[in-house]
């Protein structure tokens, strides 16, 4: 048997082309951009990192060994 392996076309990925859709309109005006020099960033922008300070205060019940006794 050979080993030579044949081309055939990979079956599509990713998310369907629906033509008029949300999707679409974005990728276009991002292709838009990139025709017009304009850089796209990706992910999140800088200086806005989860700030996550947290106090924890602990608060004990009181038992009835602490409690002062009361005399009738």
């Amino acid at each position: 048997m050979s080993s030579k392996k044949t081309n055939t076309p990979a079956a599509k990925r990713g998310r369907p082309v629906v033509e008029g859709s949300k999707r679409q309109a974005v990728l276009a005006m991002r292709e838009a951009k990139r025709a017009q020099g304009i850089e796209i960033k990706r992910g999140r922008p800088a200086g806005t990192k989860k700030v996550t300070n947290v106090t924890v205060e602990v608060k004990a019940k009181a038992t009835k060994a602490t409690t002062p006794a009361v005399e009738a």
